[in-house]
């Protein structure tokens, strides 16, 4: 086939027929059929020739163009679309006709007297080529390839930004299942796991999900789904409730399990307007909409609060809770209830607990206030126990103690005299007898375990380290650090402990020095500061990252 007066309208016809069908820019056509032909012509005329074609984008005349570029010698690789300045020259004169050109930075020579540069372009007009069954069929694909990424391209652009966002579809198949969904000009998929329940579609089938994802391919842009999500949930609301839409009232957490329960969280910025009322609507109307969405998902709408243990008692409904204990360091919260509340507080299979700790962000104990009471006497007897063995006191004195407060022998030995006198009984010279013992004791159990950490081999750079006490030191030793060295090269959370997520259950790491309530910044300090005395890290740097990062909060706060 050779490109003739006769078919030339015919590429632009082709073209705008192509675009018009996948819904793409004609020019890309246009495009690719310039690329198809350009190989074909390497194909005829040799593929280490640079050969171009251009097509008007009016007439549809394709022009065959060789380009030859400047270059100096030993750069010189391709004879066939390369030359030097010497071999240049006998080109370098101004053309009688349009067939051929010299460009300067992409402008045309004018100027011919100085001779050729390096950099400067020589093309001159080739005749076409005739485009055997093979060179057509190369073309054919080369199109078809172009034309399919300009698809893949064109559905990226316009699904990438609605990812977060509800589509409704058509149900086209399902494949072991999963779901493929017509959303318009492309196609998406909703996999297994994020089907609620055992949901099963037949073709032709509507149904709207949740944009979870879109991703750029290989194979094209693929758009996953989702009806799990709990963001789907927080979007269906977001539709039914318009207080939720003009941001009156905003939904701070939810928590799903999927075709079963949730909960919802949400908060009011309008004094005048209830936001578990809104939500639900007159008559339960807006929440059941949500719920004939979810298959029946029974919904329980929660209102947000700042205080994290009055959150909890909310979320935890329909139980009672009795009281609640917050470690705000492990991220743990423990919650008492009434003895025939413990059953509705867990629920079925522990489904309630386990979204009100989704809903907080919260490792959430449950226990019966009679649990509660034997743990508590537990740790009295404990505490009991300890000051009578290490202040040779008795049980009543011991107890005495406790009752006020007093957990361990630091509060005991350096605690402020005033607040031993308050105690019945206790006198002055009773205060200070007190205190002596509890000093006592402490700064032979401290020599006692330095003498064990020197044993085990510590260096004087860990022992004269600031903020470490010999127990600490010892409890460090028994566990191989024994240098400064070693200990700078320690995690925070080997030191202060932590939680690790394992097969979806938090599972506690243990601290070397957590049992002295070493907290998780505490070490960062410490172990900063040691290699700050190594020299392994420079005080200038910090501060320039430090200041970094507060112009970074400042901007993203603006």
């Amino acid at each position: 086939m050779a490109i003739t007066s006769a078919n030339q309208l015919e590429l632009l016809q082709t073209a705008e027929a192509v675009a018009r069908e996948k819904m793409i820019d004609p020019g890309l056509v246009v495009e690719a059929m310039e690329e198809s032909l350009a190989r074909a012509a390497k194909s005829r005329y040799g593929s280490e020739m640079d050969i171009r074609v251009s097509i008007d984008r009016k007439t549809g005349k394709a022009t065959f163009t060789r380009v030859r570029t400047v270059v100096d010698d030993e750069e010189l690789e391709n004879f066939q679309a390369e030359f030097t300045v010497d071999q240049a020259k006998p080109y370098f004169e101004p053309q009688g006709s349009a067939n051929a050109m010299w460009l300067r930075e992409g402008q045309p020579v004018e100027d011919f007297a100085a001779g050729p540069q390096v950099g400067d372009i020589f093309q001159e007009e080739v005749p076409p080529v005739e485009m055997g069954r093979i060179a057509a069929q190369s073309a054919k694909q080369v199109i078809l390839q172009k034309v399919r990424e300009a698809e893949r391209d064109r559905q990226y652009e316009e699904f990438k930004d609605r990812a977060g966002t509800i589509i409704n579809g058509v149900v086209k198949r399902e494949e072991y299942g999963n779901v493929i969904v017509d959303v318009g000009r492309g196609e998406a998929i909703l996999r297994r796991n994020e089907k609620i329940g055992r949901e099963s579609y037949r073709p032709n089938d509507r149904i709207r999900c949740y944009i979870k994802d879109v991703r750029r391919e290989a194979r094209g842009p693929q758009i996953f789904l989702s009806r799990t999500a709990p963001e789907f949930m927080a979007e269906l609301f977001k539709m039914e409730v318009p207080e939720i839409y003009d941001g009156i009232i905003e939904i701070k957490a939810v928590a799903r399990d999927p075709g079963s329960r949730a909960k919802i969280a949400v908060v009011s910025y309008d004094g005048g307007i209830d936001p578990v009322g809104a939500c639900v609507g007159m008559r339960g109307s807006r929440v059941q909409a949500v719920v004939n969405e979810l298959q029946g998902e029974k919904i329980d709408i929660i209102p947000w609060n700042e205080d994290v243990p009055t959150f909890l008692v909310n979320a935890l409904q329909p139980a009672e809770v009795s009281k609640v204990v917050l470690d705000e360091d492990a991220e743990r919260i423990e919650v008492v209830v009434p003895d025939d509340q413990l059953s509705l507080a867990i629920g079925r299979r522990g489904q309630n607990v386990r979204l009100a700790s989704q809903l907080t962000g919260l490792d959430i104990d449950i226990m019966t206030e009679e649990e509660e009471s034997a743990r508590r006497q537990k740790e009295f007897e404990e505490r009991t126990k300890l000051f009578m063995d290490t202040l040779d006191l008795d049980e009543f004195f011991a107890q005495l103690l406790v009752a006020e407060g007093f957990t361990n022998l630091e509060e005991v030995g350096y605690v402020e005299l005033d607040e031993l006198l308050v105690i019945d009984g206790v006198d002055e010279d009773t205060a200070n007898e007190l205190q002596a013992r509890a000093r006592d004791y402490l700064e032979a159990q401290a020599k006692a375990a330095l003498e064990h950490a020197r044993e085990l081999g510590v260096e004087d750079s860990l022992v004269e380290f600031e903020g470490l006490t010999p127990q600490m030191i010892e409890a460090l030793a028994e566990d191989g650090v024994k240098t400064l060295e070693d200990f700078a090269t320690c995690a925070d959370w080997e030191l202060a402990g932590g939680w690790t997520t394992v097969d979806g259950e938090r599972v506690k790491d243990d601290g070397l020095l957590e049992k002295f309530d070493v907290g998780l910044e505490e070490a960062q300090n410490m172990i900063m500061t040691a290699r700050i005395q190594l020299g392994w890290v420079d005080p200038a740097d910090l501060e320039a990252e430090e200041e970094a990062e507060d112009a970074t909060v400042e901007e993203a706060e603006a």
